[in-house]
């Protein structure tokens, strides 16, 4: 290889498949990977194994870079240095980003020069947690063509440019919550250029976001609104919307209104199933409810109504699974269980004496079931 690029892919590839194929025990794979090579390049130095280790030197975690540099200097006093060995880090010039309608989903492309100018794209979703779908090297200047690949019947995502700075965070952030993903994901791009695209952001990772959770005055205000919008203000439609924001400010990243298709998939088939009870009132209305909650709260976000009416129909694709797996007893998470089990014996969820008296007698109950023969 006398490409430096084509060396770091190469060297980020190799740590990728060390990394995914990890067991969930084994905390530090990548650093194992390279005390091993820079161990084999000691006792069987050659200009092979000098250029293994100065390739993963320039994409490697921080921690191990010090130790993969004192090797190279050690190896270089009998072997030679690849061509590429004095090619400094490469510098970034443009970044874009392109975030979709319902900002579930955004694709980053940062672009670099130097001997072999290209471009670094990342494609990001954030229904049900940010996660990394996609990284690829492409050719520079590949953002340009990035409208005439969209089809005319996807949700609008425009592409902006952005500040270097902005972009290399994002990126970073992403990449620290997809790693703490599990288990971890086996896309074959991903692996191959995880290590190459930690190498290029790691200075940027920004602090934790904090989440302050939508304000108690503007969550009333919301519900208010929305019993207005729909003309009706009984109790069903009421607790559902309530239910519903629990949903959005908990498990939405962009906000309690930014609703997609895969969040109503992820409301009907997953969250509602696992954590919430619902009486025969409020199973019934609920297609109702969420489909002009829906539209509620992407027309309060200012989405067109073409792309509302896609997130609305995701609730008839998915209402079938929701029906069966509300019925799972044994998908039921324990809160969920533990609810349904007070409310079997008529206590009233909303009346916290109740309820902490009721957990104790159902704890008792079952410590005793435990110590029977």
């Amino acid at each position: 290889i006398d490409d430096v690029l084509t060396a770091e892919t190469w060297a980020s590839g190799w740590l990728g498949e060390a990394w995914s194929t990890a067991a969930v025990t084994e905390r530090k794979p990548e650093h194992q990977l390279c005390m091993q090579v820079t161990g084999r390049a000691c006792s069987t130095p050659s200009p092979h194994a000098l250029a293994a280790v100065d390739a993963l030197a320039r994409v490697a975690p921080a921690a191990d870079i010090s130790t993969l540099t004192e090797t190279l200097g050690i190896l270089a006093e009998t072997q030679p240095l690849p061509a590429w060995h004095t090619v400094a880090a490469w510098t970034p010039t443009a970044a874009w980003r392109a975030v979709d309608v319902y900002e579930s989903e955004r694709v980053l492309f940062i672009d670099y020069d130097g001997p072999h100018p290209h471009t670094l794209m990342a494609d990001i979703y954030q229904v049900g947690g940010l996660m990394i779908d996609k990284l690829a090297l492409l050719n520079p200047g590949a953002a340009t063509a990035w409208d005439q690949l969209r089809e005319p019947d996807e949700a609008p995502m425009p592409l902006q440019s952005v500040p270097v700075a902005e972009v290399l965070a994002g990126l970073a952030h992403a990449l620290r919550t997809t790693d703490m993903t599990w288990p971890r994901t086996a896309d074959e791009d991903f692996c191959d250029h995880r290590a190459l695209a930690w190498s290029r952001c790691r200075d940027y990772l920004p602090e934790w976001p904090e989440h302050t959770g939508l304000p108690e005055q503007r969550r009333r205000q919301l519900v208010e609104d929305f019993l207005t919008d729909i003309g009706s203000d009984d109790e069903v439609s009421r607790s559902l919307a309530e239910l519903f924001l629990d949903y959005g400010d908990g498990y939405i990243g962009a906000g309690p209104l930014c609703w997609s298709p895969g969040e109503v998939m992820l409301l009907l088939t997953d969250w509602l199933p696992r954590k919430a009870v619902l009486d025969a009132d409020q199973r019934n209305a609920l297609p109702f409810v969420l489909r002009r909650w829906l539209t509620f709260a992407l027309t309060q976000q200012g989405i067109a109504r073409q792309w509302i009416s896609l997130v609305v129909d995701a609730v008839d694709t998915f209402l079938p699974e929701f029906q069966d797996a509300f019925d799972d007893e044994t998908a039921w998470g324990p809160a969920k269980q533990v609810a349904a089990a007070l409310s079997e014996r008529g206590i009233d969820l909303t009346d916290r004496h109740a309820v902490d008296d009721a957990i104790r007698q159902l704890n008792a109950e079952q410590l005793a079931h435990r110590l029977l023969p």
